[in-house]
């Protein structure tokens, strides 16, 4: 008895200890900063007590089905149970998919096609069911989308949508649906400028002389995004994120966009050598823009 009593008490200490070094404020901190707050806690610990619920029920469901077996296989085979609907449901507990697989007649047909027999079978009825049920939805989807027009098309979903995101975006200077007014610089000063940033920056993608890279060639008259200097400037300032074209929002200042801009179009027409081929629509000539940075 005596290392049993042993054991009990070396066990109570250390389970003493803990609860000391649980309340000490070094402990509880990082707890606190770590724990849940107790609408949390009890939320999981009824979806915790939910799932226990439900798998007792499934546990308890599966025996009985499980210890039931013979009876209901012999409720089964009563002539007035076996071929109606509710009887099919029960064939599923006791081992019989028809009600899902269909019945295999099994009688050939009188015809045969390069050594091929076909059966007269019919058509699962799993199939039916998931075919009935396209039916119905398509009745459904034209009454809603196309007769009654309560629903919106993909067109007027996304123009839905942008309405929506534009008025999440603020209507500043900063608005990136709203076009600037800027000139094209053109000072020696601002193009060299704009040669060095592009050089920095843009020429890994679009090539040392805009030739194009992995970017597309700026010295032709094709452009993706439009070729007007204040649609490249919005091109270079918030990036197209698709094709890889990242934003200079926040590493260039205004005046650096607006100077690597103008030095890009300044290339235009000169032809560099292994020039890529033009990608876009060709650029109109529009309205000029009527203000300067």
């Amino acid at each position: 008895m005596k290392p049993i009593r042993l054991a009990l008490l070396t066990a109570a200490g250390l389970v003493l200890r803990g609860v000391a070094r649980a309340q000490t404020p070094e402990a509880t901190a990082p707890a606190k900063a770590a724990g849940m707050s107790e609408q949390e806690v009890l939320f999981w610990l009824l979806m915790g007590l939910l799932g226990l619920l439900l798998g007792a029920l499934l546990l308890v469901g599966i025996t009985i089905v499980v210890q039931m077996k013979p009876q209901l296989r012999q409720l089964y085979d009563l002539p007035t149970v076996h071929n109606t609907w509710s009887g099919k449901v029960l064939g599923l507990l006791v081992g019989d998919a028809t009600l899902v697989r269909g019945e295999y007649k099994d009688e050939m047909l009188d015809h045969d096609y390069d050594g091929i027999h076909e059966f007269d079978n019919d058509l699962p009825p799993w199939w039916k069911y998931g075919f009935g049920f396209t039916i119905v939805f398509a009745f459904v989807y034209v009454g809603y989308y196309h007769l009654t027009t309560k629903g919106q098309l993909q067109v007027a979903e996304y123009e839905t949508e942008m309405r929506q995101a534009a008025l999440l975006v603020s209507a500043g200077s900063d608005d990136p649906t709203k076009l600037t007014t800027y000139l094209a610089l053109t000072t020696a000063a601002d193009l060299g400028e704009g040669k060095s940033i592009y050089t920095t920056n843009c020429a890994p993608c679009h090539g040392a002389n805009a030739e194009g890279k992995v970017g597309p060639n700026l010295t032709d008259e094709y452009w993706l995004h439009g070729g007007e200097v204040n649609h490249v400037y919005k091109t270079i300032k918030y990036g197209i994120p698709s094709k890889g074209m990242v934003a200079w929002k926040g590493k260039l200042s205004g005046k650096q966009i607006l100077q690597v801009t103008s030095y890009a179009l300044s290339l235009q027409g000169s032809n560099p050598a292994n020039a890529k081929p033009p990608q876009g629509e060709k650029e109109v000539p529009g309205g000029k823009p009527v203000a300067g940075l």
